[in-house]
């Protein structure tokens, strides 16, 4: 129901409460046919018409615009503070149980500015809990019924927040449907830093599915986006996602000057919570081009991680810093931590991210192979294969397929060995 019926019906309901007709309403300075059309929703009364009917009602004129008291009011916006309070301090199962609430109350159905506040948080609070469909349902409501309740800003929050969920649920498809319809859309006129930071998530997308030649391309659009803005926000997002295309394109050390720009940029202007991540996909760069300093990678790791238990980060950010230390205590030789990171990451996720608990079960198996557990890490790469055979034929695929072969060969197993290489060089297209 449109705005404009809703308080037409307020007003008409308020008018019989007080025993008046439309005409008494009306007199001295309306007609009475003006007063029927805005009661039936063909008329949008102006800001003075309005105030001058709450006074002739004796109501409140934010109860007859939103249909709410100036107490009722008061109370919902205290409410969403304490829950956007407490989604900031990382308190995020008390956040989405507050959002929750304000969702439920029905005084909140005439304020869609509010509205629109408390699902686009509950949304995030979800994600961060890792309830990934959840948020995804939320955030695609947001997207169709309360559109036009919506700045341009927001829209593209919304679209950034639903594509980052596809992804983090490994639905590449989706992701990449979500971000380039909002692309298309609403850069029309030019990037700004939201898009840049929209555009930054889609490339990670390409990366995660194995587009390179797209992610390639893509990356440089931003980082020429980014220089035009000249803003720090957009110069982070742009380089923190080209690092990781120039990595998988084999330039390593282009991959470490633009993410260590981003870090160095984001730690003189950037808040706290992308800082811890994006220190930790700095040290988690820096184990895989440069092992010889994992020692200086964990101890980046470690504060990232103390960083993120001050922080908003969500489980999925936390799952990330558990399995890049598991690969440290790997790379430094000390399985028995490995185990403790790999079993944390998986009981953070577990039922919300198969592909990141297929991260932490091979990494799981490297660990328990040092630990000379052969059968222990057999039965973790049987269960990330099952769960390999379900997913599309990516890039990303056939590295995991070839990781499992490595590790089948090591515990002795030749048979499954060479049928994972198979597999691998299938989702590669050989």
């Amino acid at each position: 129901m449109a705005a404009q019926d809703l308080v037409g019906q307020r007003i008409k309901a308020i008018r019989r409460q007080r025993g008046l007709s439309q005409a008494q309403l009306a007199h001295p300075e309306l007609s009475d046919s003006y007063v029927s059309l805005i009661e039936s929703g063909k008329r949008t009364p102006t800001p003075a018409v309005l105030e001058l009917l709450a006074q002739k009602l004796d109501c409140s004129l934010t109860y007859l615009v939103n249909g709410v008291t100036a107490e009722q009011m008061e109370d919902l916006e205290v409410g969403l503070s304490f829950a956007r309070m407490a989604l900031e301090n990382g308190e995020v199962a008390e956040a989405r149980r507050r959002y929750a609430e304000l969702l439920a109350d029905g005084n909140l159905l005439g304020l869609p500015a509010l509205r629109v506040e408390a699902r686009y948080g509950y949304a995030l609070a979800s994600e961060a809990c890792g309830e990934l469909a959840e948020a995804i349902s939320m955030l695609e409501e947001l997207g169709g019924s309360e559109a036009e309740a919506m700045t341009q800003e927001r829209k593209v929050a919304v679209a950034l927040a639903l594509c980052r969920c596809h992804r983090e649920r490994g639905d590449y498809s989706a992701a990449v449907r979500v971000g380039e319809h909002a692309l298309e859309t609403m850069a029309r006129s030019g990037w700004t830093d939201p898009l840049v930071e929209l555009g930054a998530t889609l490339l990670s997308v390409y990366l995660w599915r194995g587009d390179l030649l797209r992610a390639g391309h893509f990356a440089g659009e931003l980082l020429a986006a980014a220089e035009t803005l000249g803003t720090p926000r957009a110069a982070v997002a742009s380089c923190w996602n080209a690092a990781l295309v120039a990595e998988q394109a084999g330039r390593g050390e282009e991959a470490i000057a633009l993410i260590e720009r981003a870090l160095a940029i984001q730690s003189e202007n950037g808040e706290s919570r992308n800082l811890a991540r994006l220190r930790q996909a700095y040290a988690d760069m820096v184990l895989r081009l440069r092992p010889e300093e994992s020692e200086k990678a964990r101890d980046l790791l470690l504060r990232a991680q103390r960083e993120m238990e001050a922080a908003a980060t969500s489980t999925f950010d936390r799952a990330f810093g558990a399995l890049a230390l598991a690969w440290a205590e790997i790379v430094l030789q000390y399985p028995e931590q490995a185990v403790e990171y790999a079993q944390a990451a998986i009981d953070l996720v577990r039922g919300t991210s198969g592909w990141l608990e297929m991260r932490a079960a091979l990494l799981l198996s490297q660990a328990r192979f040092l630990l000379h557990q052969d059968d222990e890490a057999a039965a973790e790469l049987d269960s990330v294969s099952l769960w390999l055979e379900t997913t599309p034929l990516t890039r990303k695929a056939a590295e995991d397929w070839m990781a499992i072969g490595e590790m089948r060969r090591r515990i002795g197993d030749d048979r499954q060995s060479v049928d994972a290489y198979q597999r691998a060089l299938a989702c590669a297209g050989l």
